[in-house]
């Protein structure tokens, strides 16, 4: 067994460890172990409000404080470095990140490389020439609007110190933006499923400039970048543009390129096509 890798997977805003256990179902049926990261003030580290439970008092929820205030990205990369060095006493290491973990999942790969023998982004976050947000104001995320979550925003952000959003709201428009951007192809159910894993909080950094992939350090890991091709909340456009800043930046060590068909949850609620993909990294 040392001679198959440890897949590590960091989650996505709001979610956590619990997201992945479908795919690490599917690739402990195909022989391979893995390990899913809750990242800090995730998982049972979560704030679930008394207020967040029906019925909803949604005055107090804009006000009750959060564990994960003051989080930051370089504590989300040290949670992710602590696993990696327990991982690697049993051989090699997979580190694959999903939407917002892909920015900690570079955050990693820029301070510990040599403990990462493969990285892989699943429609992640891989900020090379501009920061996380600044890619928000870009051509390639003209059709997204984060206004359109605003109805299940609960409090200010700048007073809680970390974002809340109702999860649990029963506004359709709220629902409909939710359904649109990350589960268009999932069946009412699936989608509510996945919307009842989601926490409430999360933390406000996503790192700055010296996030940003370095190619001394994290361009010297192989890399793989897989695509979402039916992903309305980071579009193809933008996954395609930081797969071609990061060759850009490591040309000797480009991004090998797969695709999964589907919206941006859908590899994680029918796990069996990114399962069989990513056990073919391992046998590489």
């Amino acid at each position: 067994m040392r001679n198959l890798p440890t897949f590590i997977f960091v989650h996505g805003a709001f979610a956590n460890s619990f997201s992945f256990a479908p795919l690490q179902a599917e690739l402990a049926l195909l022989g391979h172990r893995s390990v899913a990261v809750d990242l800090p003030g995730h998982g049972f580290e979560a704030t679930f409000p008394a207020a967040y439970q029906a019925p909803q008092d949604l005055h107090a929820l804009a006000a009750e404080p959060g564990n994960i205030k003051g989080v930051t990205l370089a504590d989300n990369a040290a949670r992710v470095i602590d696993v990696l060095e327990r991982a690697k006493h049993n051989g090699p290491t997979v580190l694959v990140g999903h939407s917002r973990g892909g920015a900690t999942v570079t955050a990693a790969g820029n301070a510990r490389p040599e403990l990462i023998d493969r990285i892989a982004y699943v429609s992640a976050w891989c900020p090379v020439d501009l920061d996380v947000g600044a890619y928000y104001a870009e051509p390639e995320m003209a059709e997204v609007d984060p206004g359109a979550f605003a109805p299940a925003i609960a409090g200010n952000p700048a007073e809680l110190g970390l974002l809340r959003t109702n999860f649990r709201t029963a506004d359709p428009t709220a629902l409909a933006a939710f359904r649109q951007a990350f589960a268009a192809d999932l069946t009412d159910d699936e989608f509510r499923t996945f919307l009842n894993t989601f926490q409430p909080d999360e933390n406000l950094d996503v790192g700055t400039s010296t996030d940003r992939a370095q190619a001394a350090t994290w361009g010297r890991i192989p890399k793989t970048y897989v695509r979402l091709a039916d992903d309305a909340s980071i579009p193809l456009a933008m996954q395609d543009r930081m797969i071609r800043e990061a060759d850009a930046l490591t040309p000797d060590n480009p991004f090998e390129v797969r695709t999964l068909e589907g919206s941006h949850l859908r590899w994680l609620v029918h796990p069996k096509p990114a399962a069989e993909l990513l056990a073919n990294l391992a046998t590489r």
